[in-house]
C-alpha cells in the first residue's frame, strides 16, 4: 500500500510509517486503538486518539494534507519540502524559515480536518458549528451543517499541549504553531441560501465553511517569504524572556546582543537563525542535482549556478477533443517533442 513518512505533530519525536490504506472492518470497535498506537503519540495524546474512533484517521488525514500542501507549495524553490527519512526530523531541531513553515502548516491541517471531520459526522464528541454569533436579526435561519471551528480549535489546543515557553526556540515554535491556526481562523466565511416567494429571501439558511486548504496553504507560503527574523530580549517590568526582532547583524551591539525592537504580530512566521542554501545534500535535504526546473523560470536559482542538462523526449497526449451525445468524449493522440530540464550534479 502507498505509505507517507509521518512524525508526531508536535514535531520532535522521530519519523515512522504508516500506511495510508484503509483498515479492515474486523473489531471495528477498538481498530481504531491501533491506529493511534502506530502513530506513537505521547501518553495524554494517544488517550484523545482513543477516546473518539474518528480522532486517528482524522490525524492521519491531517498529516497527509499537510505534507501534500507543503510539497505543492515548494514545488518550485530549491528546498521543495522533502520529508523523507531524516530530513523532517533534522530541520524540525533547528530555527530555519523551513522550520517555521512546518510547524504552522500542521497545526492549520490538524485544526481544518478537524472542523471538516466534526461537520461531516466522522465524530463522536462534535457535530455542525452552531454558530451562536449569528446575526439573528437579519432572519438568518441557522442551516446546512458548518465546519466547527471552535472545537476543533479547543482539541488542537489540547492535543498539542502547553510546551515550556522558558526559552527562545520553545517561544518561537509555539508562535508559529499558533499562526497556523490563527490563518484557519481568518479563512472561515458564513455561506447563505435565500428561502422566500420567487426568490424574496425573505429567510436565509446560513452556514460558516472553512477556506480550502490550498488557499490556507497559500497564506502560509507567503508568511515564509517575509517571515522575520528574532532575537531574544528582557522584559524589564517582568525579568522574563520576550520575542524581539533581530537587527542586521552589522547593526547590533555586541554586548547587548539582538535589538529590542517592538515584538512581532501574532500573524507573522518567525525563525532564529539563517536556513543553509538547500544547494548540495545535507541532514536537511538531499540537494538540488537532478531536479526538473523550468528553463527561464527557476533553472538558475534551483541549480546553483551549476547549469541544467536539457533532455528531448517524444510524448502523447489527447488531443482535439470533441464532445459526442451526452457524456462521451472522443479525443485523437497527438504527438509531440518536448525539452525537459534537470539541474547538473
Amino acid at each position: 500500500p502507498p505509505q507517507l513518512q509521518i512524525d508526531r505533530l508536535t514535531g520532535n519525536e522521530p519519523l515512522s510509517i504508516l500506511p495510508l490504506s484503509s483498515q479492515p472492518e474486523e473489531n471495528v470497535g477498538r481498530a481504531h486503538y491501533k491506529l493511534c498506537d502506530r502513530l506513537k503519540l505521547e501518553k495524554k495524546q494517544r488517550r484523545m486518539c482513543r477516546r473518539d474512533p474518528g480522532v486517528a484517521e482524522t490525524l492521519m488525514e491531517a498529516i497527509s494534507m499537510s505534507a501534500l500542501e507543503c510539497q505543492y507549495q515548494f514545488r518550485f524553490e530549491r528546498w521543495n519540502c522533502t520529508l523523507e527519512g531524516r530530513y523532517r526530523a533534522n530541520l524540525l531541531k533547528r530555527g530555519f524559515k523551513e522550520t517555521a513553515f512546518l510547524y504552522a502548516v500542521s497545526s492549520a491541517g490538524l485544526t481544518h480536518a478537524m472542523a471538516k471531520a466534526c461537520s461531516a459526522g466522522r465524530m463522536e464528541r462534535c457535530t455542525c458549528d452552531e454558530a451562536p454569533d449569528l446575526e439573528n436579526r437579519k432572519a438568518w435561519q441557522w442551516g446546512g451543517c458548518g465546519d466547527n471551528l471552535k472545537y476543533s480549535n479547543k482539541f488542537v489546543k489540547d492535543f498539542l499541549g502547553k510546551r515550556s515557553n522558558k526559552d527562545l526556540r520553545a517561544r518561537v515554535d509555539m508562535h508559529n504553531t499558533n499562526v497556523g491556526m490563527k490563518v484557519i481562523k481568518a479563512g472561515v466565511e458564513t455561506t447563505c441560501k435565500c428561502h422566500g416567494v420567487s426568490g424574496s429571501c425573505t429567510v436565509q439558511t446560513c452556514w460558516r465553511q472553512l477556506s480550502p486548504f490550498h488557499e490556507i496553504g497559500k497564506q502560509l507560503k507567503q508568511r515564509y517569504e517575509t517571515s522575520l527574523k528574532v532575537g531574544s530580549s528582557t522584559n524589564e517590568a517582568t525579568g522574563e524572556g520576550e520575542i524581539s526582532q533581530a537587527r542586521p547583524q552589522q547593526q547590533q551591539n555586541p554586548s547587548t546582543g539582538p535589538s529590542n525592537d517592538p515584538i512581532p504580530r501574532t500573524t507573522d512566521l518567525l525563525h532564529i537563525e539563517d536556513s543553509p542554501s538547500f544547494c548540495r545534500p545535507s541532514k536537511y535535504s538531499p540537494g538540488t542535482s537532478a531536479r526538473k526546473c523550468y528553463k527561464d523560470k527557476n533553472c538558475d536559482a534551483i541549480c546553483c549556478g551549476r547549469g541544467h542538462n536539457t533532455q528531448s523526449r517524444v510524448v502523447t497526449r489527447p488531443c482535439q477533443c470533441q464532445v459526442r451525445w451526452c457524456c462521451y468524449v472522443e479525443c485523437k493522440q497527438c504527438t509531440q517533442r518536448e525539452e525537459v530540464y534537470t539541474c547538473k550534479g
